[in-house]
């Protein structure tokens, strides 16, 4: 498996140590996750939406209606796509250390319309099974009127980066002393 290559967007500046280089690491917080972050421009707006994906290999797949001006506006432009897994609450015994443990993945890239039916059924596998799996093989499968309505966008993982953040309270020696409970909170 090759490693994640770091651009001038996926370079950690802050905390470099944190980043996750292995495309495993990658696959892994996409494969746990359930909704990703979208962010996009809509008529020289920001907009950030929640949405269910799949992953295939180095293929996210993401899904709207193609009513939705965000996903028409989509296939276009780069867009940039976020999955973070928070895995605890770091409490410190000063404010100023409190953190989270998490595990986050940052993709950059601009999609394409997934327009062959075979394609689209695939991506729309791998989304319905990473929502409720087992759900594409007993469900009824989208009929022509509904995959009409859907859009499926395909964005390859060319360009990621991962950082990830695990461990205790990061206290100041003199901390120590204080009569303050530090750990992390599951």
């Amino acid at each position: 498996m090759t490693a994640l290559s770091a651009t001038p967007r996926t370079r950690l500046g802050r905390v470099p140590e944190r980043a996750a280089a292995d495309r495993s690491a990658l696959h892994t917080i996409l494969d746990d996750g359930m909704i990703c972050h979208l962010g996009l421009i809509v008529d020289g707006t920001p907009r950030v939406l929640p949405t269910g994906y799949g992953r295939v290999d180095d293929t996210l797949y993401i899904h709207g209606s193609t009513g939705a001006s965000s996903l028409r506006s989509g296939p276009s432009q780069e867009i940039c796509v976020t999955v973070t897994h928070l895995d605890g609450i770091v409490l410190a015994r000063s404010l100023f250390h409190h953190s989270v443990n998490y595990r986050c993945a940052v993709i950059y890239g601009t999609p394409r319309p997934v327009t062959d039916p075979a394609e689209r059924l695939t991506g729309l596998r791998a989304i319905t099974e990473r929502l409720a799996p087992g759900q594409w093989d007993t469900a009824r499968q989208p009929n022509r009127k509904e995959l009409a309505a859907t859009t499926v966008l395909a964005l390859p993982l060319d360009e990621a980066s991962v950082k990830i953040r695990q461990g205790p309270p990061a206290d100041d020696e003199e901390d120590y002393a204080l009569d303050v409970w530090a750990g992390v909170l599951p």
